[in-house]
């Protein structure tokens, strides 16, 4: 484990995290919305998404996956400070850089989102979150908080 940094990583991360708090849909509904395809190719191309707003970006992404508003508000429930949505896209980040070799990230960003650890790190009511990026691989990997 180390402080790789992969900055399509973040932004892909980021902006999931972005469109989650704009629809109301969990980080696992944003994923299946946007599909296998168009995370690989948010991915690939995130230098070039990154040069527009990410508000600009997440628009025309929500409309050409079709998503519709959901229920899900972490952010509203949320009784503390609320977590930056570049800060959470950093905790995937850094987990999934952790968790899955390079030449599978894409398939990792699948994974950590419809696994178990979305949800915890989606509640913003514990401190799960900022945990040290070592534990929160950890946990990923033994499948339950330590």
């Amino acid at each position: 484990m180390g402080a790789k940094n992969n900055n399509n990583l973040f932004f892909t991360c980021s902006l999931i995290e972005y469109i989650g708090r704009s629809v109301k849909r969990t980080r696992r509904e944003v994923a299946d919305f946007l599909g296998k395809d168009r995370i690989s190719r948010i991915y690939e191309y995130a230098d070039v998404f990154h040069c527009e707003p990410i508000e600009k970006v997440a628009d025309e992404l929500i409309e050409e996956s079709g998503m519709s508003e959901g229920d899900f508000d972490n952010v509203k429930a949320c009784r503390y400070l609320v977590p930056d949505y570049w800060d959470i896209g950093e905790v995937y980040e850094r987990l999934i850089e952790d968790a899955y070799p390079d030449e599978k990230i894409v398939e990792g960003i699948w994974e950590v989102y419809h696994s178990w650890i979305d949800a915890h790190i989606s509640d913003y009511n514990t401190d799960f979150y900022y945990q040290f990026r070592e534990y929160i691989a950890v946990c990923y990997e033994e499948g339950e908080i330590l």
